[in-house]
Formats: structure tokens, C-alpha cells, sequence
């Protein structure tokens, strides 16, 4: 028993908010309506018991008449009524009553021949009975019990069928609900669920979808506002810089001047990157794709990008359709990445539409792992210390240009990031 209510629950939870509220709304009704019969059929047998005890009581007594005038019964039947004295088929309980000077009834709708019967004593030791078939009331009876079986199967349907249209128009806004919110979860900030059930109304789902709408308005406004905060920010940063770097460069040689130099270039790297990070923000970049051999084409940028890397599959033929120079900033973020905060040695393998930076450190944090990168968190002391910019960057770039990178930490050591390119 209970294993099949272990399973019942278990396909419950497997269905769809219509079928549940559709068998919830059938399985409410199928009770009321059993009883709702249940209190009829009881009703309507409790009055054909009753009608029929009186009925046999008033024929009791006019045998007794009979009996009491002529000494005899003129009569053994008559219609439905049968009248003995002291008869063999009378019930035990019955008799006893009788005999005990009590003039009652019994009453017996079981069996092949359903009847009631009425009985009082005559003479001292003798049981006068008479006994009216109720084969006909029965019958009656089965017959409103198939009646109401039917018309509870008709309301039972009805209910479902109902509960089913409304369940499915609540699940369908809600299931609108929830794509918008994953639409706006992927970046699609613009993305509303709008006006939901019938006009003029304000019903849960209406102010869910309302709320949801609000909430997105909102998150767009913030992240709109921190994009253009950055970009300016970034852009303001980038006159100084310039002046900055170039006064630098003025200076006379040695120690101090060769910090200064360094600190520079990397504050004019950073700010070049917060621009980058906010024309990905704001959807302003666009790609100009051409097919290339993808595996001489990783070579070159590996090469490039002066990081000690071993390339494989280098002569793979496979071309694909990209963004040259989008692609060198994906892998060279990625290698860049592999030698600050990994350790050697460090290989790019291209396979197929495929090409894979791996190193042999620590490996990424299982945060970043779960949730992504995020802007200046580099997620773990042991991955070295950064901006964490990079991998924003390449996965920004890479949406640009349609490619996909995966992260992950293949065993029994290091990183590895896998970009993913169309096909050309």
C-alpha cells in the first residue's frame, strides 16, 4: 500500500499544473457526487422501507379482521400480499417478536426476493404473518442507482474538462511567465510579459506578471545606468591615460621609471577593457565574419599572442565562419588567463570546429564553474590575482560572433576553456 502511494505521488509530481488541478477538480467532484448518492440512495430506501412497513402493518391488521369474523383466512393470497398463520418461511427474529406478544415488522431487501413482512401472535401460540414482495422497489432502486452513477459521471467529466480549460490557461501565463524570466535572465532586458487573463480583471497571475514586468523595468534601468556609468568612467579615464603614458615614456631610464611605465600600461589595459566590457554591454558590436582554416588560423594568434603554448592540430583543414580579429581577442584572453593564473605547460588543441586552452594549475573555483565569471573576481586565491575581465570578455566576444566556450577542470589538474565556432 505503500508503495502504490509512493508511486501515485511520484506521477502527481510528474504532471503539469493542468492535469493536476484538472484530477484534483475530478477527484473533489467524484466525491462529492458519491455522497451526494450515497445520502440519496439512503434517503429513497429509508421511504420505500417505511411505506412498505406500513403497508404491510394495515394488511396485518385486515387479516386479523378477516380472521377474528370467520375463524379462517377466506384468502391466502391476495396480489402481492401473502397471509399464514404460523408460516415455515417467516424470519426467526420475526417469530420471536411475535410470540413474545409484540406485533412488529421485518424488513429484508437481500437475496433473490426482496420483501417485507408483519406478524403478531393469535391464539396463544400461533404467528399470524402476512408478507408484500418489494421486487418492484428494488428494481426502482437499481434504477436510481444507475441514474445517479451516470448523471455523477456526467458532472465528474464536466468538472475535469473545466478544471482542465482553466488549469490550461493559468499554466500557459504561467509558462509565459517563466520564458520571460528566462529571457531576461540570458540578457534580454527588454523583455515583458505584458497584460495577462481577461481584461478588466485582476486575478494572482495578473499581478505575478505585472510584478515580473516591473521587476525587469527596473533591472534594466540599473544595468543601463552601470553600463553608461562605466563607459563614461572608462572614457573619461582614457585622456589622462594617454597623457600619462606618453609623459612616461619622457622619463629618464631605470628602476622607478620602468614601475611607473608598467602601472600605466596596465591601468590604459584595464581602462580599454571597462570600454570593451561596455560596448559588449550595450549590444554596439558587430561582427564581420569570412571563412577561414581554423587550425593554421589558431597557430597564428597563438603565436601572437606570446604565450609559451604547444599547439595541436594546427594543419586541422575544418573551416569556419568568424571574426578574425574577435577571435584572436577570445584566445588571447584565454591564454592570457592560462598563463597568469595556471602553470605550464600550456596546450591549444583544435578538433574540429573545436579549440581547447588548457593548463595545468589549480583549475577554475567551482563558483566560477557554477555561475560564471564575473567583472574583477577572480574567484580563488590559488588562480592568482586579476581583474577578471578576461573571461568576461571572451564570452562576450564569443556571443558576438556566435561562437559558445565552455569551462572546465578536466583531471587530474588544471583549466581548460573550449570555444565552440560555427561551421563555414
Amino acid at each position: 500500500m505503500k508503495a502504490l502511494l509512493a508511486r501515485c505521488r511520484g506521477l502527481l509530481r510528474a504532471l503539469g499544473l493542468r492535469w493536476k488541478i484538472a484530477i484534483l477538480l475530478a477527484v473533489g467532484c467524484s466525491l462529492v457526487a458519491v455522497a451526494i448518492g450515497v445520502l440519496i440512495h439512503q434517503a429513497r430506501a429509508a421511504q420505500i422501507g417505511a411505506a412498505a412497513r406500513a403497508s404491510a402493518t394495515a394488511q396485518l391488521i385486515r387479516v386479523r379482521q378477516v380472521y377474528e369474523l370467520t375463524g379462517g383466512l377466506d384468502f391466502d393470497k391476495v396480489g402481492e400480499t401473502d397471509a399464514r398463520i404460523d408460516c415455515p418461511e417467516l424470519p426467526a427474529p420475526l417469530r420471536s417478536a411475535a410470540l413474545s406478544g409484540e406485533r412488529s415488522t421485518y424488513l429484508d431487501m437481500s437475496g433473490g426476493h426482496p420483501a417485507v413482512w408483519a406478524a403478531r401472535p393469535i391464539g396463544g401460540a400461533h404467528v399470524l404473518s402476512v408478507r408484500q414482495s418489494l421486487a418492484d422497489d428494488r428494481a426502482e432502486l437499481s434504477d436510481l442507482d444507475r441514474r445517479l452513477v451516470a448523471y455523477g459521471a456526467v458532472i465528474v467529466a464536466l468538472a475535469a474538462l473545466g478544471g482542465a480549460l482553466l488549469a490550461s490557461r493559468l499554466s500557459r501565463e504561467l509558462r509565459t511567465a517563466a520564458e520571460t524570466a528566462r529571457r531576461i535572465s540570458a540578457g534580454e532586458l527588454d523583455a515583458r510579459i505584458g497584460p495577462s487573463g481577461v481584461p478588466g480583471t485582476r486575478d494572482e497571475v495578473a499581478e505575478l506578471s505585472s510584478a515580473v514586468d516591473t521587476m525587469a523595468a527596473s533591472l534594466q534601468q540599473r544595468l543601463e545606468a552601470e553600463q553608461r556609468f562605466t563607459a563614461d568612467v572608462a572614457h573619461e579615464l582614457r585622456t589622462p591615460l594617454t597623457g600619462l603614458y606618453t609623459a612616461a615614456e619622457l622619463l629618464p631610464p631605470g628602476r622607478p621609471t620602468e614601475l611607473v611605465r608598467d602601472r600605466v600600461a596596465a591601468l590604459r589595459t584595464l581602462t580599454e577593457d571597462l570600454l570593451e566590457v561596455a560596448r559588449l554591454d550595450a549590444n554596439r558590436e558587430e561582427a564581420q565574419l569570412e571563412e577561414h582554416p581554423l587550425g593554421p588560423l589558431v597557430e597564428s594568434i597563438t603565436r601572437r599572442s606570446g604565450v609559451a603554448a604547444e599547439v595541436l592540430g594546427a594543419q586541422e583543414p575544418t573551416r569556419v565562419r568568424t571574426d578574425v580579429r574577435r577571435l584572436e581577442r577570445i584566445l588571447a584572453n584565454l591564454l592570457a588567463n592560462a598563463r597568469r593564473h595556471g602553470a605550464q605547460p600550456v596546450t591549444v588543441t583544435v578538433s574540429g570546429t573545436a579549440v581547447t586552452v588548457r593548463d595545468r594549475g589549480p583549475g577554475f573555483p567551482e563558483k566560477l564553474l557554477r555561475e560564471g565569471p564575473q567583472r574583477f573576481l577572480t574567484g580563488a586565491t590559488a588562480r592568482g590575482r586579476g581583474t577578471g575581465l578576461g573571461l568576461t570578455i571572451a564570452l562576450g566576444q564569443a556571443q558576438v560572433i556566435g561562437a559558445r566556450v565552455s569551462l572546465s577542470n578536466p583531471r587530474p589538474s588544471g583549466a581548460s576553456a573550449t570555444v565552440t565556432l560555427p561551421p563555414g
